[in-house]
């Protein structure tokens, strides 16, 4: 435990107080909280709404400029993962459990219980609602992810610096300032971050896998309950996270997969197929078409559509921003070896691909189910929407079955993935933390999760989260500035001179 920086006890203290918060005052801390966030989102949606769409034109822009061929690595680094284990480990780290419920809570709220546009309910609702859900879970939150995670990837593979959010700035600020206070800063602000959304989500977690036992098995919904399934995660995550990235989380990251892929076939298979084929490609032509619309939307002249975006799009971007410290860690420590056009042309397109496919054939199965009166989906909460929707269709009970195995495994590879980006930043960076020191780092997570859980503050968290996204930002901002200043000075140290290309063709000739 030796090399443990000032980081660790500073992040400690930080989230200790916030806890406390919590514990002492949980309505209070919601309270003060939710005005910050709603304050941000009210003076500084534009603001959002622009900064993602610079980061996206940028990530787009690397895929094709004269850097693309750098290595995330030196010229004879290998990656170290094939491409569908890379992908199993990606997806799972950036999405992870929050999607297996979305997929049919999101695409139903937009058409029947809240519209961005339509009347709720409408033809044009339902038509939107997947539209909206491509765009909040499509390549915007990915070019977040991918642009930290290029930049860091960068700095520590290629030019051999800490694995830091910090390091990455020593290019625009200097080594002295960034080993000093400003670098702590900005490393403590990535591990609130981390620790606050991994424990939140972990506090998420353990309810909804209780709702779902408890609407399938009618499990007692208590808090006992869910402690005991925060204890049984915890000591999977943590044997987990003591295997190592090459075992643990690699090897359940593709398990997942496989399960949530068999999961979606069945589904698709034994649901209205061509509904969802069909609901699937007008969706994709929707969101190309209106993409800049989306994208920029903001209603300065309609207080009710704005109140829309304030709560789901701005929401979402600051959500993508504030996990980025997190999963842009992990994707650069599991992306070593590849190119810069392949590292972003598979975090960009892949992922969000994926996460189409889930919406459609899971949103289209609930939105039909209640379009036919069947079963009103929109009358259930967001932890058991997904169960009520599959108890309609052939094999509900095993695909059920299928979905809590599938949520426990997002469950315990986002807190190992947690544990693992916590242990980089709290060792200076090092790629392979101390067993010890993630098992300290689970134990904390865990510990906060069921504290916040019992004294009911997890919504206070979400908005400390979101709170820590706006900071951060800018950071991420100068990252990718800091990235390209240093990637032009070194395609000009190595790009050949006039005299240099002469000779080269006369030895040639």
């Amino acid at each position: 435990m030796k090399n443990i920086s000032l980081v660790f006890w500073y992040g400690v203290a930080i989230c200790a107080l916030v806890v406390l918060w919590g514990v002492i005052g949980p309505e209070q801390l919601q309270s003060v909280t939710s005005n910050v966030t709603t304050f941000i989102s009210n003076r500084f949606g534009w603001y959002y709404l622009l900064i993602i769409m610079v980061m996206l034109a940028f990530c787009v822009y690397l895929i094709f400029s004269r850097f693309n061929k750098i290595k995330l690595g030196k010229e004879d680094d290998k990656p170290e993962f094939s491409l569908p284990t890379w992908f199993a480990m990606l997806f799972s780290a950036g999405m992870g459990m929050g999607l297996v419920f979305w997929t049919t809570a999101e695409p139903i709220s937009h058409a029947f219980k809240n519209s961005p546009v339509a009347e709720e309910g409408s033809p044009e609702a339902i038509k939107q609602s997947l539209q909206f859900s491509f765009f909040h879970w499509g390549i915007h939150a990915w070019a977040v992810y991918a642009l930290v995670a290029l930049v860091l990837a960068y700095f520590k593979f290629h030019k051999g610096y800490p694995g830091l959010v910090s390091a990455t700035l020593i290019p625009l600020f200097g080594e002295k300032r960034m080993k000093g206070a400003m670098g702590q800063l900005i490393d403590t602000l990535a591990v609130v971050a981390t620790v606050v959304g991994v424990a939140a989500t972990l506090g998420f977690g353990s309810a909804q896998i209780n709702e779902g036992l408890a609407f399938l098995f009618d499990t007692p919904s208590n808090f006992t309950v869910q402690l005991i399934i925060l204890i049984v995660s915890t000591a999977l995550f943590i044997f987990s996270a003591w295997s190592g990235v090459d075992k643990g989380i690699k090897y359940l990251s593709n398990i997942n997969m496989v399960l949530g892929f068999l999961l979606m076939l069945f589904l698709l298979i034994v649901g209205p197929t061509l509904y969802i084929l069909n609901m699937f490609t007008d969706s994709i032509g929707g969101y190309i078409t209106n993409f800049f619309h989306m994208s920029l939307r903001i209603a300065p002249l309609n207080e009710e559509n704005r109140s829309w975006i304030n709560n789901w799009t701005i929401f979402y971007w600051a959500w993508w921003i504030s996990w980025s410290p997190f999963v842009g860690i992990f994707i650069a420590r599991i992306s070593k070896g590849r190119t810069i056009k392949e590292f972003m042309l598979g975090v960009l397109f892949v992922p969000a691909i994926v996460c189409f496919i889930f919406f459609a054939v899971f949103g289209v199965s609930a939105l039909d189910l209640q379009q036919k009166g069947i079963e009103a989906i929109s009358k259930f909460p967001m932890e058991t929407a997904t169960f009520a929707t599959l108890q309609h269709y052939p094999l509900g009970t095993f695909m059920s079955l299928m979905t809590i195995v599938v949520i426990a495994i997002f469950f315990i590879t986002s807190a190992d993935s947690a544990t693992f980006v916590l242990g980089m930043l709290s060792t200076n960076g090092s790629i392979n933390p101390p067993g010890l020191v993630k098992i300290a780092w689970g134990l904390a997570l865990s510990s906060m999760a069921a504290i916040i859980v019992y004294f009911g503050g997890t919504q206070g968290l979400q908005n400390v989260l979101i709170i820590a996204a706006f900071p951060f930002s800018i950071i991420v901002m100068l990252m990718g500035y800091s990235f390209f200043k240093t990637a032009s000075q070194e395609i000009r140290v190595h790009k050949p001179s006039k005299k240099d290309k002469k000779n080269s063709a006369i030895r040639k000739a």
